[in-house]
């Protein structure tokens, strides 16, 4: 089941945080950086932030959580992270297709490491195509992709 997180609720945002922290920290082992900013953001962090975020629950787990923002038809997934023990069982792509079904875009962005092969296939599977390349400050080679739809 795909529901809509309360982030703003500590609570929750303790639950959004474990999921980052394990799902963030294999990722941040497959790029091979131990300075990986998604792992520095806190429950706080979450409770506060402007953003969207929308949950997958197996039981009354959180399996998966997705991250947007959305305005002027224009929705940017800011994260997608699966528990590391529902991977493989298909709700990254489950919360993708919730989000692009939900809302009415005109164009749909996301941002990965270069070297994140799993998440570029993923996103490339749902409609996503390569558009920029680039370096943050941070030193982590990043890949953007985006869906454009006609109107």
């Amino acid at each position: 089941m795909i529901a809509q997180l309360t982030h703003s609720n500590n609570d929750i945002a303790s639950h959004i945080y474990a999921v980052f922290q394990a799902s963030y920290k294999i990722e941040a082992a497959l790029i091979g950086t131990d300075n990986f900013p998604p792992l520095s953001r806190t429950p706080q962090d979450i409770a506060n932030s402007n953003t969207l975020f929308y949950g997958f629950y197996e039981g009354d787990s959180l399996a998966g959580v997705i991250e947007i923002t959305y305005q002027d038809k224009l929705l940017v997934i800011d994260s997608l992270t699966v528990a590391p023990l529902h991977f493989r069982k298909g709700i990254a792509g489950k919360l993708i297709d919730y989000v692009l079904n939900a809302f009415d875009f005109t164009k749909a962005i996301v941002e990965t490491a270069v070297v994140n092969a799993p998440a570029i296939r993923l996103y490339q599977k749902h409609g996503f195509n390569e558009f920029k390349r680039f370096t943050p400050s941070h030193g982590i080679e990043k890949l953007a992709l985006v869906i454009e739809k006609e109107q």
